[in-house]
This record gives C-alpha cells, sequence and structure tokens, in this order.
C-alpha cells in the first residue's frame, strides 16, 4: 500500500538582526553583555588593551589641535568644504573590502545617535562598549591613523599626531579615567618622538607609548636610542601595534584581501620584532617594557624557533645578545591576545606554555573592527588555570600599566 508522506517544511529561520553604522553599541553587543553575566566576571578585573575609535569621525576638531597656523587653517577650511574626507590622512585601498562589501557596516564606523549633550560622543561610545563587554579599563587606539607612519610627508605624522593626542587627552581621556591610551608616536622623526615622551608622559590617561608598525624605519637605528632611554625612565611601556599596507611590494603581490590581512599584521611587526631582538634592544635597555599588538600569537613560536636556530650558527652577527633570542622574546616582552588563533587548540596551548602567557599575555578585543574578540577567549580555555585567567584577562595589565586592579565594570 503506497502512504502519501507529507514534505517535512524546513525549520523557521531565526530572525537577522540589522546592523548599520547607526546601530547602538548596546544593541550589537547585547549577547556580549549576557555572556559576561553569565560568566561571572563581575568580580574580574578585565583590562582591554587594544579597542579602536574612529578618529575621522572627530577630525573637525582634531585639525583645530594643529600647532602650526597654516596648516591648521588649511585643514579647517579642507574639512569645512569636504564632510567626510579626513584632512592629511594617507589612505590604503584595502580599506575598501574591510567591511566584506557593507555587509560589515560598523566596521566603517561608528554613527549611533548619541543623546547625551554634556559628555564627548567618543566617552560615551567607549562607555558603551566597556559595560557591554564587561571591560574595567579599556585601551583606544585611532584607526586609520595606523597608516599615518606611510606618509610621504614626515611632517604630516608631527603635525596629525600631535593634533590628536592632546585633543584625545582634553576631549576623551579627561572625562573617565576607565579609558586610557597609548599615546601616538610620531617615530619617523625621533627628535619630534622624544618631544611626544616629554609632554605627554604625565598626562592623565597616557598609560604608555605607541608606534604605529606600519612604516619602514628600523627601530634599532641609534636615532631612537635616547627616545627608549626616555621611555624605559617613565616606567611606561612601549606598544608597537601592528596594520596592514597592501602596497609593500611583498604584500602586493597577494591578490585577495584575506591573504593580504593575514599576513599585513604580522609581518610589520615580525620584522620590526627580528631587528629589536637580534641588535640587543633588551639588554640595552633591561626595563623597557615593548608590547606587541594585533599580530594575533601564532607568528611568536615561529620567530622564537627561526632566530633561535640562525642564531646558535651566528652568534657573531649578534654580539649583545647574552641569551637565546627566544629568552628575550618570552621574558622581555609582552603580547596581546587579539585576533588569537583558535582553530588548533593544541597549538594554542603549546604556543601559550612558549610565551609564558601567564604573565606576559594581555587581553584585547579589537573592538569595533570585524574579528574582534570577547573576554571568553580567554576564560573558555580548558588548559588554563583560573589564575592564569584572570592575569591574562586583567591583573597581568594592571601590572604593567600600574592600575587600580579592583574591578570597576558597570554588569
Amino acid at each position: 500500500m503506497n502512504i502519501s508522506v507529507p514534505p517535512v517544511r524546513p525549520a523557521e529561520p531565526h530572525p537577522v538582526q540589522t546592523i548599520d553604522v547607526f546601530t547602538d553599541t548596546r544593541d550589537i553587543l547585547a549577547h556580549a553583555r549576557n555572556d559576561a553575566k553569565k560568566r561571572g566576571f563581575a568580580d574580574w578585573l578585565i583590562c582591554d588593551i587594544d579597542a579602536h575609535h574612529f578618529e575621522t569621525v572627530s577630525w573637525h576638531e582634531i585639525v583645530e589641535y594643529i600647532e602650526d597656523p597654516v596648516v591648521r587653517d588649511n585643514a579647517m577650511r579642507f574639512q569645512k568644504d569636504r564632510i567626510g574626507i579626513p584632512y592629511g590622512l594617507a589612505g590604503d585601498l584595502a580599506l575598501r573590502y574591510q567591511s566584506v562589501g557593507g555587509r560589515i557596516p560598523h566596521q566603517d564606523g561608528l554613527r549611533e545617535k548619541i543623546e547625551e549633550t554634556d559628555t564627548h560622543r567618543d566617552v560615551v561610545l567607549t562607555r558603551r562598549a566597556m559595560d557591554s563587554l564587561g571591560i574595567d579599563y579599556m585601551v583606544v587606539f585611532p584607526t586609520p591613523m595606523l597608516m599615518l607612519g606611510m606618509h610621504p610627508q614626515p611632517e604630516m605624522e608631527v603635525w596629525l599626531g600631535r593634533a590628536y593626542n592632546r585633543w584625545l587627552v582634553e576631549r576623551v581621556l579627561a572625562a573617565d579615567d576607565r579609558i586610557k591610551t597609548l599615546v601616538y608616536v610620531p617615530f619617523n622623526t625621533p627628535l619630534e618622538a622624544e618631544r611626544t615622551v616629554k609632554e605627554f608622559a604625565d598626562k592623565k590617561g597616557v598609560i604608555g607609548f605607541c608606534v604605529t608598525s606600519t612604516r619602514y624605519k628600523p627601530v634599532h637605528h641609534n636615532d631612537y636610542m635616547r627616545l627608549y632611554s626616555m621611555i624605559q625612565e617613565t616606567d611606561k611601556p612601549l606598544a608597537f601595534h601592528a596594520g596592514y599596507h597592501w602596497q609593500d611590494q611583498s604584500l602586493a603581490t597577494i591578490n585577495r584581501f584575506v591573504g593580504m590581512h593575514a599576513l599585513g599584521f604580522v609581518w610589520c611587526n615580525l620584522v620590526h620584532m627580528t631587528n629589536w631582538i637580534v641588535n640587543g634592544i633588551p639588554e640595552r635597555f633591561p626595563k623597557l617594557k615593548s608590547i606587541w599588538v594585533e599580530s594575533g600569537l601564532a607568528w611568536i613560536p615561529f620567530l622564537m624557533q627561526r632566530l633561535d636556530d640562525q642564531v646558535l650558527m651566528r652568534q657573531s652577527e649578534a654580539p649583545q645578545l647574552k641569551r637565546l633570542p627566544s629568552e628575550y622574546m618570552r621574558e622581555h616582552c609582552w603580547y596581546t591576545t587579539q585576533p588569537m588563533e583558535t582553530t588548533h587548540p593544541r597549538a594554542l596551548e603549546v604556543t601559550l606554555d612558549m610565551i609564558k602567557a601567564e604573565t606576559q599575555l594581555l587581553f584585547a578585543s579589537d573592538w569595533p573592527h570585524y574579528d574582534f574578540d570577547l573576554p571568553s577567549v580567554i576564560y573558555d580555555l580548558p588548559f588554563l588555570t583560573e589564575q592564569a585567567k584572570r592575569n591574562i584577562l586583567g591583573l597581568n595589565a594592571a601590572r604593567i600599566f600600574n592600575l587600580d586592579a579592583r574591578p570597576r565594570k558597570r554588569l
């Protein structure tokens, strides 16, 4: 007997949340807030060592801080006539790929409505992100300015970097002591880099210094030795924040954004780290703390093994070194988690062991970029002890940056 079986109807699809550049941060991160509550993060100190804001949204304010009166006047006139085009920044063609054809729109900027009239919009947006992610302190970096080290006019990095620093200190950091920064260092001009350390080292909210790694200046050049000495004396760290540059001749041979992005964020810091170690910077400045930001972690074991192997065969070419390169990388350098490669758990476990993650690793979300991570990326690792997780998520940062270790989040 033939029995007629009605066709099985597919399950109704889950509603998809529509997100654009105007969507409220708290709505985008609603699941993240629940995630933080579920894991009981209320009594955990969590420090986010790499988050971003889109400084170009406030560019009309920033250019008012340019010191040179002629450049300042040009910039202000330019901003008045050309809405949305930031004066002086050198662009990168890869930026058009970041949002995947508009499918990840918040990557292109957060332009949500701000009701508060007595607080700067960047303060409001940063607070919304911190409260949603369960963060006690958030270190804020610029975004398009990560490319400023490639500008053909070195003086433009000085003018814009200094203007940004002054604006950030006065308009953003002064409003909330949970928001911190590693102040932008115009590294292509050593004397101006030194001036930056002198002026901003003691400003409220400045807990260190940052070199944007997308640049061709050799970090071991003698022109920078006085700068490193000055930073060491402040007892604040120097961070190298990675970025990509598709116009780099080697990366220009890659024909897909995903390949360039995978290598670009590693390549610049890999090169700088090699010069940093082989030229004995940790020996010359043993108390200078360096932090390597937004390159992931998978590259570090490779470089440790590669440099150890080569230096053991050619020790005369690294005469300043008294130990293996891997030992300096493990004991004198700190690393941020994001984007932490998690697809091979055993490899990740070995990586965290090789870098002494319990003392040398710092949590970073990289919010609001498309590949941002939640604190659970560390909390959920089964091979870490609870103490190791607490250290990585916040206590290591409290020690390095001299922060109050008591949780201050609002969950």
